[in-house]
């Protein structure tokens, strides 16, 4: 199985601070992998990172074997920031045609494919309201189907269920597994537990380094548990005396 990220050794600086250190990590192609820690753990700065926002200092990250950051790269890539970066006063639809339009997808292209992202995340019954009338859910939502509009192989997704109910956190993670048999790869951050023990693999993260890396049984086997929570506190607990 091919790479769909590779992350090698990576160090990342905000001014003097170093905020990720020694990060590396290898996601395979076609898998929902979680980035699991607390807030503060540098989560949001390795999926900035990842999107070539972050320079890194040490290291090399490739996206299917291309250095980030370069367009070949990042045209790969669907990106959804933990905060909605939408046009209030337009429509749902125009949002995405817009957003496609920035993505390269020619405008007849676009209004298909606007139509058929907004019937795969359920708001195609309000596709023409103004995005200023939607729930906080909706937005989330739309914003899913903008980082969908280019058709990448690989999204990236910081904190996708942040502030959403529970039913709405289910029909999420449904699209992902939707996504993922359609041959995409999923990378998502989180700090909720049970999210993170629905996904194919687990990378634990704390204080800017990687802890532990892999599937939510292999993670709670290791620490011989059956709770994802206990397996981190674990890990936790090792990465502190090999410090």
């Amino acid at each position: 199985m091919s790479e769909a990220i590779e992350i090698e050794n990576i160090d990342v600086r905000l001014g003097k601070a170093p905020i990720l250190r020694g990060v590396s990590a290898r996601i395979p192609e076609g898998r929902i992998v979680a980035l699991l820690g607390p807030s503060g753990a540098g989560k949001t700065t390795l999926v900035k990172a990842l999107m070539g926002m972050n320079p890194v200092c040490n290291g090399e990250i490739r996206v299917f074997g291309k250095k980030v950051p370069s367009f070949e790269a990042l045209s790969m890539v669907g990106y959804m920031a933990q905060n909605d970066a939408l046009y209030e006063d337009l429509s749902a639809h125009d949002n995405l045609v817009f957003f496609g339009s920035l993505c390269g997808v020619k405008k007849k292209a676009a209004k298909s494919r606007a139509e058929e992202l907004l019937e795969f995340t359920g708001l195609g019954a309000d596709k023409s309201k103004p995005v200023k009338k939607y729930s906080s859910g909706m937005k989330r939502r739309l914003s899913l189907a903008i980082s969908l509009m280019n058709d990448p192989k690989l999204l990236i997704l910081d904190e996708p269920t942040v502030g959403i109910d529970p039913l709405l956190r289910i029909r999420f993670r449904e699209q992902f597994l939707r996504l993922r048999n359609q041959g995409r790869t999923i990378f998502l951050t989180t700090h909720v537990m049970d999210e993170a023990q629905n996904c194919d693999a687990v990378l634990l993260m704390r204080e800017g380094r990687i802890i532990a890396y892999g599937s939510p049984s292999e993670l709670m086997a290791g620490a011989g548990t059956d709770s994802l929570e206990d397996a981190f506190l674990y890990h936790i607990g090792l990465s502190e005396k090999e410090a």
